[in-house]
């Protein structure tokens, strides 16, 4: 155990990344399923075919917009304590941290801003909670969000927007600007599942995002002579290299891919008759390809729970041996 291994998040905001990433990948099967339906038929016929996919695309869609109205209600609700809405806003710090990365960046100074440098001779405490990256990342993830589940919503009710704009065209606009965004995101989450699921520090789950804080082990460690870190103490797994490279590759194949097919967009509405022989091969592969990271990410966010309840049951066992052993409570043995 060492400092980088320290938890940083809440109990509920652990459930909500979980619940989170089910529904938004489960936003990105049904929606390429749609999008892609020729290069993507053998996902449309495991989801029940076209009526299958836009029921679960919707049903997602909802459970979307119930989660990010309860956290909304929820960050809202916790602005006295002690990480609120305000946390995640940029301020002066962040705008300055920003400006000496990029500096750092062509040279002009000679190291990056100690918010980001966790890694690198700084603890866990002397680091902000979410660095500006961070916010950063928040923030784009929530306007997209946003736009998502609006332009959703009203390409769902596509009579209201004829009958208020009097054009049809107006529909194929907010489609064409809903699958954009759609693509935007799913290249930002395939690289986020590369970033996280395969960390050197982390591999091959980051136990950060399914741990609460409050039920991670502490370090207590001599950091005399050594990294406040405890970074030295970190060993690589064998398969790290090569899994790593594998999906490096991988992931760039499927951003890339997924980029060039959405400029050939139009598979929306699917069409009635499903047929793989429209496509390219290279593009069929490489879109294929993007859906295979995306599934891993969803194995590891599956996985990371797992290993949440095994520790948990392990602690609950440890507690029950130790309060046997007192003759108390098993809370009193924490």
């Amino acid at each position: 155990m060492t400092n980088l291994d320290h938890g940083k998040f809440s109990r509920v905001t652990t459930m909500f990344h979980s619940l989170l990433a089910l529904t938004v990948f489960l936003l990105f099967f049904t929606g390429y399923a749609v999008a892609f339906n020729a290069e993507l038929w053998w996902l449309v016929e495991l989801m029940g075919g076209n009526q299958g996919v836009l029921a679960v695309h919707r049903i997602a869609g909802f459970a979307l917009i119930f989660l990010t109205a309860f956290w909304v209600l929820y960050m809202l609700l916790r602005m006295g304590g002690s990480v609120g809405i305000t946390a995640v806003l940029p301020n002066l710090a962040d705008i300055q941290a920003f400006v000496q990365d990029v500096k750092f960046a062509f040279g002009m100074v000679d190291e990056r801003h100690p918010n980001a440098r966790q890694f690198a001779g700084y603890s866990a405490d002397e680091i902000p909670l979410i660095s500006y990256i961070g916010k950063g990342v928040i923030a784009i993830f929530t306007v997209e969000l946003i736009l998502l589940m609006v332009s959703g919503l009203l390409i769902w009710q596509q009579s209201v927007l004829i009958d208020f704009y009097n054009s049809q065209s107006v529909v194929t606009a907010f489609v064409g600007f809903h699958g954009l965004l759609g693509v935007i995101m799913m290249m930002g989450v395939m690289f986020h599942t590369f970033e996280h699921g395969f960390h050197p520090a982390f591999y091959p789950v980051e136990m950060k995002a399914f741990l609460p804080k409050a039920d991670t082990p502490e370090f207590h460690g001599e950091a005399e002579g050594e990294s406040v870190t405890g970074i030295e103490r970190l060993r690589l797994k064998p398969s790290w290299g090569w899994v790593t490279n594998v999906m490096g590759v991988l992931t760039l194949i499927g951003i890339v891919s997924v980029l060039i097919a959405s400029m050939d967009y139009g598979g929306y509405p699917i069409s009635e008759t499903l047929v793989f022989d429209e496509g390219s091969l290279l593009r069929t592969v490489g879109v294929n390809i993007g859906i295979l990271v995306l599934f891993v990410g969803l194995f590891l966010s599956m996985y990371g729970n797992v290993l949440r309840a095994r520790y948990m049951r392990q602690i609950e066992r440890e507690d029950r041996r130790a309060a046997a052993t007192d003759g108390g409570e098993p809370s009193d043995a924490r």
